[in-house]
């Protein structure tokens, strides 16, 4: 799957983590967690198991940015 559609996948995929994890962010914020996510989790998923096409992107996608998500609340800046 080249880069191009998993920054597509990472749009849905942003949307859908934000809600699974329960955090309120801008529609910018959704989509750059969403293209993160799909970039580091769809490289990793289909280097690990060798998955491809567009359910292993968005799986990855989703999984990536729950991951970033994750990152973020356990080792970002206390406000």
């Amino acid at each position: 799957m080249n880069i191009i559609a998993l920054i597509v996948i990472g749009l849905a995929a942003g949307f859908l983590a934000t809600r699974l994890m329960k955090i309120e962010t801008d529609i910018p914020t959704t989509m750059a967690i969403g293209i993160a996510g799909a970039l580091v989790g769809g490289f990793v998923l289909r280097g690990l198991f060798m998955m491809s096409g567009w359910i292993g992107g968005l799986i990855g996608a989703v999984l990536g940015s729950m991951a970033l998500i994750w990152l973020w609340r356990r080792f970002g800046p206390r406000l």
